[in-house]
């Protein structure tokens, strides 16, 4: 069954960036709300890859049912369409037991997809992709980022220098339409006014104490065995999807020989690239329409969190 904005009407959504201690958050308020909670991370969907993704445990996932968790095997892959369809089954599911969906994770586009929609996609001439990873390959990605920014400057803006799938594809759409992306994607910017409804709050760490949390997390997965568990995916069947083998730290311990320590320098790095990460995803919460930032330091954090997305739609 297609997914419709009524599969999403009753739903709350609790998000923030990488390292913000959503998933603890998460377990008291869904009690607190009489949810269910529906991962919306697109790297918990993948079986195995348990450590590097601070997957909830078992205990966790006993004390609160989670949904779209270990859903598929590390090669297969998953597109924001595919996760949409199943969210909002579960969501028809979680009701149909008298219960609310609760969405928690921190990846934008199954954020976008659940308030919004999503919009159709932009047809081009299939030989525009090629020529333009060639050309990212021989002049470097700020080359293809400087050209998006003159003719598109606003899907410049969210865009890192280093996305080059998706600088990549905001170029091709406009070559092959000769309109930027950013107006095809419009919908976002004006969703239906259910999605606009839907309660929403993100935990809004102040930057430096963001990044030592991250900091730590990165030497607690590193401590609790993620180069092994990497090494583990190296023995699977097949090689892992382009969706997995992107996920924070996984490439950079993949690089290393399997078995082989993993060096403070190959640790500073997953460090600087989660950071980075982070900010590159409070930058879009903190434009988010009606994402409501919420202090996670205050004594009455879960008291706020829950007068905030107890409220539903009318």
């Amino acid at each position: 069954m297609m997914p419709t904005p009524a599969d999403f009407a009753d739903a709350a959504i609790l998000t923030g960036p990488t390292g913000s201690g959503k998933s603890a958050v998460a377990l008291e308020l869904a009690e607190r709300l009489n949810a269910e909670i529906v991962c919306m991370d697109s790297m918990t969907l993948y079986r195995g890859m348990d450590i590097g993704t601070a997957k909830p445990t078992a205990a966790e996932q006993a004390r609160v049912p989670h949904h779209l968790l270990d859903v598929l095997d590390p090669w297969e892959s998953g597109s924001v369409a595919w996760w949409l369809e199943r969210a909002a089954e579960a969501c028809r599911q979680i009701r149909g037991r008298g219960r609310r969906p609760l969405f928690v994770g921190g990846t934008p586009f199954y954020l976008k997809a659940v308030r919004c929609g999503l919009f159709d996609a932009v047809a081009v001439d299939p030989a525009i992709r090629p020529r333009l990873e060639a050309e990212a390959e021989q002049l470097g990605p700020e080359a293809l980022h400087r050209r998006l920014a003159a003719v598109d400057p606003k899907a410049a803006a969210r865009l890192h220098p280093n996305d080059v799938r998706r600088v990549v594809r905001a170029l091709e759409v406009f070559e092959g339409t000769g309109r930027p992306i950013s107006d095809h994607q419009q919908t976002w910017e004006s969703p239906p006014e259910v999605g606009l409804r839907i309660p929403c709050a993100y935990l809004d760490w102040p930057r430096d104490e963001l990044y030592r949390r991250i900091d730590a997390r990165v030497g607690a997965m590193l401590d609790a065995g993620w180069a092994e568990e990497a090494d583990r995916l190296r023995l699977l069947p097949r090689p892992l999807s382009k969706e997995a083998s992107a996920a924070l730290g996984y490439r950079e311990l993949l690089s290393r020989p399997a078995g082989s320590a993993v060096s403070e320098a190959m640790a500073d790095g997953i460090r600087l690239r989660t950071r980075q990460f982070a900010k590159r995803q409070l930058t879009w919460f903190r434009n988010l329409a009606q994402c409501s930032a919420i202090d996670p330091r205050q004594a009455d954090l879960l008291l706020e969190l829950e007068r905030i997305l107890a409220s539903r739609p009318n």
